[in-house]
């Protein structure tokens, strides 16, 4: 019994290790969302807040603008199926890393560029992306993501959780994110579940 338990224990550990989580701000976090959930490899996307200063922030707190928060998802995959450096390429295509505090329509420090690491692995990755972004000149102008530390994720209310799922008929869904998940599909086809 013991040994098996052990093997349990071991086995448990070792499927642990493949899990990675990586907490990304590219505009709102409905569109990221949407995107990500489309990943081979990508466990579970939580939509949330972070990067700011107040404890438990509300949506409306966050879009105020006063909270110090971006809007992010917080993507949790298995990095033996996909590599973060696969995350990131298409978190780069897919929204706008080039501007200030604005993703299309939506403008404020909530809609930043950012990516919020847990290792230092993470956070090397993240600036050679970056570095790779401006590089081969994806953009016309040059990357001006955030690159910090997360210090903690306030998942968002449970009505901004699988928005586009439940939503794709609304305007905002039909108009801003279905053409992010139809760009997804054609550019990224083999990442697909």
């Amino acid at each position: 019994m013991k040994y098996i338990t052990t093997l349990l224990l071991l086995t448990f550990t070792l499927a642990g290790a493949m899990e990675e989580t990586i907490t990304l701000g590219g505009g709102c976090f409905w569109c990221m969302e949407a995107v990500f959930q489309n990943l081979k490899g990508v466990a579970k996307v939580e939509s949330g807040y972070a990067g700011g200063k107040t404890a438990n922030p509300t949506y409306e707190q966050v879009c105020s603008g006063e909270t110090g928060h971006a809007e992010v998802v917080q993507i949790t995959f298995d990095n033996q199926k996909i590599h973060l450096k696969e995350i990131l390429e298409v978190f780069f295509a897919l929204h706008d890393p080039t501007t200030m505090n604005r993703q299309g329509a939506d403008t404020g420090t909530q809609y930043r560029s950012i990516i919020l690491y847990q290792t230092k692995e993470q956070e090397k990755t993240a600036q050679e992306a970056i570095k790779k972004v401006d590089t081969e000149k994806i953009w016309d102008k040059p990357a001006i993501t955030a690159v910090a530390p997360l210090s903690v994720f306030y998942k968002a209310e449970p009505n901004h959780q699988n928005y586009f799922a439940q939503h794709a008929n609304q305007p905002y869904c039909r108009l801003v994110i279905a053409p992010k998940i139809q760009k997804l599909m054609r550019k990224f086809s083999v990442n697909l579940k």
